[in-house]
């Protein structure tokens, strides 16, 4: 069997998903959410659908609340978040989501960490990047920094979220994380 060699393949057509992104913040409004922003701009950029967008405080339960609820909806097929990745006591998203998720998807810290130590060295160890599967939503929960959000949107989950991208991507899956769901109902 020929394994595709890593890149675009330009004979499949572009599948552009919905993606909902969270600003976990006691302290940013809409008019001042630099890493909301960046995330926005690059989404629609690349041909996708931003289907919502909010800001809530750092705590558990309205960052659990909001994500649940997108998790819910026909239309988000994607969640980023942005905020809430650090160690103070006021960082909570890995707290609020990690319960949510119905598998921990460790291979997206790793290379996050692998990209962020190329651009600000042993500083990503203050980071608590995590992402997962709920609900046949893919969860992405990023550090509060502009930079941090380019560079997770540009290392990763830019050609992760391209169907033409080989030998694999999240958007080819997607049909078929909620298996076991359909599994377990008798259908």
């Amino acid at each position: 069997m020929e394994v595709a060699m890593p890149g675009l393949d330009e004979t499949r057509a572009f599948i552009p998903v919905g993606i909902a992104v969270l600003t976990v913040s006691d302290t940013r409004t809409l008019a001042d959410d630099r890493s909301g922003d960046t995330l926005v701009s690059r989404i629609t950029d690349a041909g996708h659908r931003l289907v919502d967008r909010a800001i809530v405080p750092d705590d558990r339960q309205a960052i659990a609340s909001c994500v649940k609820a997108w998790t819910e909806r026909d239309d988000v097929d994607v969640v980023i978040t942005t905020g809430g990745t650090g160690f103070t006591g006021r960082d909570v998203t890995p707290e609020a989501l990690e319960p949510l998720f119905e598998k921990k998807m460790d291979g997206f810290s790793a290379v996050f960490h692998r990209i962020s130590y190329e651009k600000i060295g042993t500083s990503t160890i203050q980071s608590r990047a995590t992402a997962g599967v709920a609900n046949a939503t893919f969860i992405f929960a990023l550090p509060g920094s502009p930079g941090a959000c380019k560079d997770a949107w540009d290392g990763i989950l830019k050609c992760q979220l391209d169907y033409r991208q080989m030998p694999c991507n999240f958007v080819e899956i997607m049909p078929r994380l909620d298996e076991h769901l359909k599994r377990g109902a008798g259908k």
